[in-house]
């Protein structure tokens, strides 16, 4: 990270989401095809999951930011449910049961990074509706961290190959104002494909 305190002087420049410019998604697979919640399918093969490409052609190369700033340029990957993480309301910590549930995840990570080092995986974390957006906020980035870091000290993958992004209770799994544990979660997509250009054969 670098700091320079003279680009904290002005206006931040306005965050925009390329996703307007798209039109709406239709999805044209099965969304058991497209989203893999962990607790309902455990056996299933990750990595054959993940190293599929997007459900939708990718216009052209995207920064990482534009990919943090835009979940509609994000649902053009799939994503990996990690349901079996249940975090405690207020909470960002993972027991050591739960993170043994991440084990087939993390080798298809890691196939995926053997063929490629220079993948990039996308870490959200998410919460429910209790509490206030800001510490809402705040909380989700702990989330995501707190996997990233899982999946770095227990099962090797390298922290360059992650980004963490928290989105507070912006994008609920299910639908309620009340404390909800499934909205507490934590997913995973694999963005090579939006952030760099497809290998030419």
């Amino acid at each position: 990270m670098i700091y320079a305190p003279e680009r904290d002087e002005g206006p931040r420049p306005a965050i925009i989401d390329v996703g307007y410019e798209l039109p709406p998604m239709r999805l044209r697979i099965p969304v058991r095809d497209y989203i893999a919640d962990v607790s309902d399918d455990p056996d299933r093969d990750y990595y054959e999951f993940l190293a599929e490409p997007p459900v939708e052609p990718v216009e052209r190369v995207y920064t990482i930011d534009e990919v943090r700033h835009s979940a509609r340029l994000r649902d053009k990957v799939r994503r990996v449910d990690l349901d079996t993480i249940t975090f405690p309301t207020g909470s960002a910590e993972v027991s050591m049961s739960q993170a043994k549930t991440m084990r087939k995840v993390a080798a298809a990570m890691e196939k995926i990074l053997a063929k490629d080092p220079g993948e990039t995986f996308f870490i959200e974390g998410h919460t429910d509706a209790v509490g206030s957006d800001r510490s809402n906020l705040v909380l989700s980035d702990k989330r995501a961290e707190s996997v990233a870091s899982l999946l770095t000290e227990v099962y090797g993958i390298p922290p360059e190959n992650l980004v963490t992004q928290g989105y507070g209770e912006r994008f609920l799994k299910v639908r309620t104002q009340e404390a909800e544990q499934q909205n507490r979660r934590v997913t995973i997509r694999r963005v090579t494909p939006l952030v760099r250009p497809v290998a030419q054969r």
